[in-house]
């Protein structure tokens, strides 16, 4: 298993048919208070974090880490894409695997942007750390989240709960090159 931080980081911008995918920069701060701060945004993720609070600690360039990505339309910042090591605060089948979560605003919901900005994260992460599985948690209730992990390949691996709510862990195992 391969630390992420271990990946040459930041990649160049990952260009899909509609979106970029890049690392943050200071211009985004104000859209990442807008994705933690917003209630609908984190209607399964246990809730919105204090705006004030956020406004105080956030960093000039917030997220600006491996594995990071901004996800950018027509050159305006609409969500996150985040690839991390779970770790042992994660589910027991998850810890040590790479974990593949996303954040998108309200505005940016139903046209796909969620699924095409994740495989591609996915298509970068098979090709800098080849044959390594992610996983991929969500609750139950979510069902567009659970829509798209199964659209992106994750097959269950247990389900749990977390927040007062039944949550699904899946696991992704990315094909073998062939060679």
């Amino acid at each position: 298993m391969t630390d992420l931080g271990a990946v040459a980081w930041p990649p160049a911008p990952i260009r899909t048919e509609r979106l970029v995918l890049r690392e943050p920069e200071a211009r985004d701060r104000a859209v990442f208070i807008e994705l933690l701060a917003s209630a609908e945004v984190h209607t399964h993720l246990g809730g919105p974090r204090p705006r004030d609070g956020l406004e105080r600690e956030l960093p000039e360039v917030p997220e600006r880490w491996p594995g990071s990505f901004v996800v950018e339309l027509d050159g305006t910042m609409i969500g996150q894409i985040l690839l991390r090591r779970a770790s042992e605060r994660h589910r027991p089948a998850a810890v040590g695997k790479a974990d593949l979560g996303y954040l998108f605003l309200p505005r940016a919901w139903g046209f796909g942007y969620a699924a095409e900005a994740c495989a591609a994260a996915l298509d970068w992460f098979d090709g800098v750390l080849p044959g390594e599985p992610v996983v991929l948690a969500t609750q139950v209730a979510n069902v567009g989240s659970m829509r798209l992990a199964a659209r992106l390949g994750f097959t269950e691996v247990e389900r749990f709960r977390a927040w007062d709510a039944e949550q699904w862990l899946g696991l992704r195992v990315p094909v073998a090159a062939s060679g």
